[in-house]
């Protein structure tokens, strides 16, 4: 199991969730893609929205408590309406590259 970021996040990308993230799981994908799919304004030129490996989180819930626009949820805990991002999260990040990994990975260092 592992923890989702949603629809809240696309057009904020607070980071408060990578701050305490033990295991840096958290890469900022930069799609604009997303922000016109859900009609969401991006602050900026920062479009997209921050996601989770799900091979990369271990659980700890530690980002779900700490998000401040109530945007990460656990992925069997996923609000009915919010449930293709499971797919959105899991698709994004366990097709990229170990390199394009490397760019986008957010940690608190």
């Amino acid at each position: 199991m592992a923890y989702v970021v949603t629809l809240n996040c696309l057009g904020t990308k607070d980071r408060s969730c990578v701050e305490v993230c033990p295991v840096d799981c958290f890469y900022n994908i930069k799609k604009k893609k997303y922000n016109d799919q859900f009609k969401r304004d991006a602050k900026g030129e920062d479009v997209g929205m921050l996601m989770i490996h799900p091979d990369e989180c271990i659980h700890c819930g530690a980002c779900e408590t700490e998000c401040p626009v109530e945007a990460i949820f656990e992925d069997s805990g996923v609000p009915e309406n919010l449930k293709e991002f499971v797919a959105i999260n899991s698709e994004e990040t366990s097709s990229m590259s170990d390199e394009e990994l490397d760019q986008a990975r957010c940690t608190s260092k």
